[in-house]
């Protein structure tokens, strides 16, 4: 770990108890390999469940219009290992990992899985720590904007849901199929959605999801000509 002080500035909190905020960073190669820990997955199974709550408790009361649907929809455009990916980066968590000898060498600091892991392991550090008021003000820095941009037209961004919805009955016929090329830290996945033998677009990305969601995009560009 590269001094966490610099992190704890950019999280905008500060620790009273600076292990609980080890522990968020220390990934389990790390632990595999020197024997110190625990880990961060327990605190990772922590953070999910608290920025589940956060979320979930915002929307609920800011948006009394959403259905229950639009509100599910709203929560999984942000709550998701892409979106905890790009939060990760923009805090520079990576950085700050303790990762082992082969993580560090296969590119592990920028790999969006355990950034991903990382940021919601810091998150369930900050609830350990100062309780679940610190944990509320820490996500809603951090994932306000998000919601409140997302939250203009719940599901917008949501291409795969929009072209069930444009494909009608014919639906259930959609089909996904997604391929990737490189190396782990800088895998490209592309995607292609068809229907039987007809291709319908295709798309990339950094991760299956967004690969398939640019390739639902460029399928409901076609439809829609």
């Amino acid at each position: 770990m590269t001094g966490s002080s610099g992190l704890e500035s950019a999280l905008e909190y500060r620790f009273r108890d600076p292990s609980h905020l080890d522990q968020a960073l220390r990934h389990r190669s790390w632990v595999a390999e020197t024997g110190e820990g625990p880990s961060n997955e327990r605190l990772e199974f922590l953070g999910d469940t608290i920025l589940q709550l956060v979320v979930t408790d915002f929307i609920f009361h800011e948006y009394a219009g959403l259905s229950e649907g639009q509100m599910a929809k709203l929560r999984a455009s942000v709550v998701n290992k892409d979106v905890l990916h790009r939060m990760a980066e923009g805090l520079d968590l990576g950085r700050h990992l303790a990762l082992d000898k082969g993580e560090e060498s296969t590119g592990g600091r920028t790999k969006p899985s355990i950034l991903a892991d990382a940021m919601e392991a810091v998150i369930g550090a900050v609830y350990l720590d100062g309780g679940l008021g610190a944990a509320r003000e820490l996500v809603m820095r951090i994932w306000e904007e998000r919601i409140t941009t997302e939250a203009e037209l719940p599901g917008r961004s949501d291409y795969k849901s929009r072209l069930n919805v444009e494909l009608g009955s014919d639906a259930h016929e959609v089909r996904y199929t997604v391929t990737g090329a490189g190396p782990d830290h800088e895998k490209l996945f592309t995607a292609r959605v068809s229907i039987g033998d007809e291709e319908l677009g295709s798309g990339s990305g950094r991760s299956k999801r967004e690969a398939e969601q640019s390739a639902a995009r460029r399928a409901l560009g076609k439809l829609s000509r």
